[in-house]
């Protein structure tokens, strides 16, 4: 059994849990969140809490095991209190400014660089820290890495964007004088 899947995940008040079709249908305040699943990975709603159960114990259905009652878990988190993450842009020059759903960054190249923003996903900026929040984890993790991408940091001054997490293995620069 799995270690993951067998725990049940509790649902907190004000967030409606459903399942239909295969679908799970996780309503809250913040907005609502639908998962297919698989056919041989049953979801119960019992209570105030959400079980997820295999039918059998071949290797891709136990695999599919911990995954929905995760992505079930990460679902409910997302629709009670959200998700966010934080860019820290680190360089002379390097700047990201705001307009609407638009997020334009200046990272050294010869060109401005303009992202937009997907739908159901918000962000915030403060000189050098973006802050992007949403309800999905997915999405909220892809736009991070989306916009990272841009221009990954670099392990000599350290210039380029990073999670407000991430720590930059930093390396020694030219060692030689003359010889």
């Amino acid at each position: 059994m799995s270690r993951i899947g067998k725990l049940p995940v509790s649902i907190p008040a004000g967030v409606n849990v459903s399942v239909a079709d295969n679908v799970v249908t996780v309503k809250g305040p913040k907005g609502t969140l639908t998962q297919s699943i698989c056919g041989d990975i049953t979801v119960t709603v019992n209570g105030n809490e959400v079980v997820v159960t295999r039918q059998n114990n071949e290797i891709s259905n136990r695999s599919y095991h911990g995954l929905y009652r995760q992505l079930i878990n990460n679902m409910i988190i997302g629709v009670s209190q959200g998700f966010s993450k934080s860019l820290l842009i680190n360089g002379v020059g390097y700047k990201a400014e705001l307009n609407k759903n638009m997020l334009t960054l200046a990272l050294g190249y010869s060109t401005i660089i303009d992202y937009m923003i997907p739908e159901g996903i918000q962000a915030a900026v403060d000189g050098n820290k973006v802050t992007i929040s949403g309800i999905s984890k997915e999405k909220v993790g892809q736009v991070c890495a989306e916009i990272r991408s841009l221009r990954g940091p670099e392990p000599y001054k350290g210039k380029g964007i990073k999670y407000e997490t991430e720590n930059i293995r930093r390396k020694v620069g030219k060692s030689g004088g003359k010889k």
